[in-house]
């Protein structure tokens, strides 16, 4: 099967569920953000939903209180330079939701492709 990156977040975690990789996908996630000293559990038993929200919340907090930790994150987790830019800077709550769309796609890439070889 090739890898085929996600449309959206719902997307993605229904994806994730179905291969039944979501698990390994917290697992990462969990894994990434204490790398980046921003220490964060999300327990096996998150739903979807609860991760898709508290990912968000974090995300903005992060962009208004600790932006270069939040710098320091994206580097950690290797989200592409070149997609941070494209996105709109002008609304915070839209720019968390698609950052955090960004972290989720990177994690998931990297949770597929060690599942596969």
């Amino acid at each position: 099967m090739n890898y085929l990156a996600p449309r959206d977040t719902d997307s993605l975690l229904s994806e994730a569920e179905k291969e039944a990789l979501y698990a390994k996908l917290l697992e990462q996630l969990t894994k990434d953000f204490s790398l980046a000293n921003e220490p964060i559990d999300f327990p096996k038993s998150t739903t979807p939903a609860e991760l898709k929200v508290q990912l968000h919340e974090l995300i903005y907090r992060m962009l208004h209180h600790k932006f270069a930790e939040y710098l320091n994150l994206l580097y950690i987790i290797d989200v592409p330079e070149k997609e941070i830019k494209a996105l709109d800077g002008s609304d915070l709550m839209r720019l968390a939701e698609d950052v955090s769309f960004l972290i989720l796609k990177r994690e998931w890439q990297k949770v597929w492709f060690r599942n596969r070889w």
